[in-house]
């Protein structure tokens, strides 16, 4: 039998190993016939090396065995390492100055001849194709090469928590459904017939429960599951760098998650990150950007400019004002050259947001231009001009509607304008922590308070005094990360005392029956000593989604589904046999899918 062990990787050989005898195995990359002689390029995932056959040299039957050969052919040879001919070296390969004069071949798996090109990355192939050949779209290379970054990551993660005192625990997949968050995946009891367990969207109390139990500093790279809508950076499973500590502040912890992403960054990309990171609070973050995760790689804040257009006869911006609307304005630099049909494309584009329009003036030979300038006195265009910075060339976009439609679409104005007008430097690394967050939100389909990110926060110790009479006002010890406008990360300062425990399950309207259903085993434990904690999680996916520089989770995910929470390549959800219903006391009625 063949030996196909290899002595060598395709990307190892240099003409240092010249006169060696190699053993080589991977897949046949492509093939060229010149003159007698048969080239192949030969591919595993460290590299290419040229393979040369010479019927000369080699036995006829075996010389007929590599005219056979076509890409994606799985073989393994045998042969010696020779230098290229003068002129025909490949600078662009880390074996482009050698060959290997083959002297044994095996075939050890023919191919098909795939739906897509393998050896040619650039070629452009539609996403459900590639998604549903994920195992050939990795063999292209790029998929692969986000892969072992993937893999660098979650080492230098264990590394570095290790190193900080932190041990890496697995907490269950099988867990229970705690309804107050996202929508759960559940999984139905054979067992226990008409009950579920649920699959964690997060080891939220399981984290907290390993600080009751004293095991003060854990992580782990955990994955979740939500079943929720989906988007270029969400799928529904998805991938935390996980973790809680005890007996700690928020300043430690930021100081802390600051040194490991410096780490990540540094060991997985060689980019050197300063630090501290920028702090702003969640309101400062909503009136300048529109939202809690501001893109801060390029200028153009959002501002506010309710008191001027109030002074103004525009009856557009006085009845939204009247309506309890607000007004803002964002200046474009050198936006004079944006030509009107692209304000028009920006007008619809904001519509998606639910803005009924776009106003917007220019600032040529000193004057501001636009059908509204008649309806702002040259008094109000001056307060304008100084408010919004405006100079010559500069255009101004304005929005009226309420708070939320008018950051909503502006936030994504903002975004838009910068990548059109390439104001974004690929290379930047903005990072911001986001805090004061609100500790509840009100939810008018159901009436009630519910939390704005789960139960377990801490609200600020300083507005206790408002849960009850005024909670919407109350702030959350909670924080973000923000890096280059994605939320990479999310945490809080824990409940450690019961008592406030109960406090928050009440002002969500939880009744003692519900809080010992979902939540009893936890409260019971919170009365057993609990220290003062608090955690964070990041997004390994997102993570590693900007450290590639690509703007699609997927790419970075080895087998990922698609935006409607479908795997392309498994044809999956799918029916199950009816007995497996039987089995677990289940009556289904399944919708047919169709699959490409």
């Amino acid at each position: 039998m063949f030996d196909y062990r290899r002595t060598h990787t395709c990307g190892a050989l240099t003409k240092e190993a010249i006169g060696k005898k190699v053993t080589l195995s991977g897949w046949v990359h492509r093939r060229r016939d010149h003159g007698g002689l048969i080239f192949i390029d030969l591919r595993d995932r460290f590299g290419l090396t040229q393979l040369v056959f010479d019927p000369a040299k080699v036995a006829k039957a075996m010389f007929e065995n590599a005219s056979r050969l076509r890409s994606e052919w799985v073989i393994s040879i045998k042969g010696s390492v020779i230098p290229r001919a003068e002129g025909m070296t490949n600078p662009k390969l880390s074996t482009g100055d050698i060959e290997i004069q083959v002297e044994e071949l095996s075939i050890l798996s023919p191919a098909k001849t795939p739906p897509f090109s393998i050896c040619d990355e650039e070629t452009d192939v539609n996403e459900e194709l590639r998604l549903k050949y994920r195992y050939l779209d990795i063999r292209r290379g790029d998929v692969a090469e986000k892969l072992v970054l993937r893999h660098k990551t979650m080492l230098c993660t264990r590394n570095y928590m290790s190193n900080q005192g932190f041990v890496e625990i697995s907490t269950p997949i099988l867990a229970k459904s705690t309804p107050e968050g996202a929508r759960d995946y559940l999984v139905p009891s054979r067992v226990y017939p008409g009950n579920f367990y649920a699959l964690p969207q997060s080891p939220q109390i399981f984290k907290q429960l390993l600080m009751v139990s004293g095991m003060d500093r854990y992580f782990q790279i955990a994955q979740c599951f939500r079943d929720e809508d989906l988007r270029a950076d969400r799928q529904p499973e998805f991938t935390q760098i996980d973790l809680e500590m005890s007996f700690g502040t928020p300043e430690d912890l930021m100081h802390l998650l600051e040194g490991l992403v410096s780490t990540i960054f540094k060991e997985c990309n060689g980019v050197t990150v300063s630090q501290p990171f920028r702090k702003m609070h969640y309101r400062d973050c909503l009136e300048m950007y529109g939202t809690d995760r501001p893109d801060l790689r390029f200028g153009m804040p959002l501002i506010r400019i309710d008191d001027i257009a109030s002074r103004s006869t525009f009856s557009i911006f006085l009845e939204q004002l009247s309506a309890g609307g607000i007004i803002k304005a964002i200046c474009v630099k050198g936006g004079a050259d944006i030509s009107r049909k692209e304000i028009d494309g920006y007008t619809q584009f904001v519509g998606k947001f639910g803005l009924n329009g776009l106003a917007w003036m220019k600032k040529q030979d000193g004057e501001l231009t636009s059908n509204i300038v008649k309806f702002f006195t040259p008094e109000l265009q001056a307060e304008l001009n100084e408010k919004l910075n405006i100079e010559n060339g500069d255009l101004i976009f304005i929005a009226a509607s309420s708070e939320d439609r008018v950051n909503q679409a502006m936030d994504h104005l903002r975004r838009r304008i910068a990548k059109d007008r390439q104001l974004i430097d690929p290379n930047a690394l903005e990072f911001l922590w986001v805090t004061d967050f609100p500790l509840l939100r009100w939810n008018p389909d159901e009436n009630r308070l519910e939390s704005e990110h789960h139960p377990f926060t801490s609200p600020n110790f300083e507005d206790l005094d408002l849960l009850e009479k005024e909670p919407l006002k109350v702030r959350a010890l909670a924080y973000d990360l923000v890096l280059n406008g994605y939320e990479i990360g999310g945490g809080s300062q824990r409940i450690h005392q019961s008592d406030l425990q109960e406090k928050i399950f009440k002002a969500l309207k939880l009744t003692p029956a519900d809080i010992q259903e979902k939540f009893g085993f936890f409260v019971e434990a919170l009365q057993y000593g609990t220290p003062p904690h608090l955690g964070f999680a990041f997004g390994l996916d997102r993570i590693v989604m900007i450290l590639s520089k690509t703007e699609n989770i997927r790419d970075v995910i080895a087998f990922p589904k698609t935006q409607k929470a479908s795997d392309l390549m498994m044809q999956c959800p799918s029916k199950v046999h009816p007995k497996q219903l039987d089995e677990l006391k289940l009556k289904a009625e399944a919708t047919e899918i169709s699959w490409i």
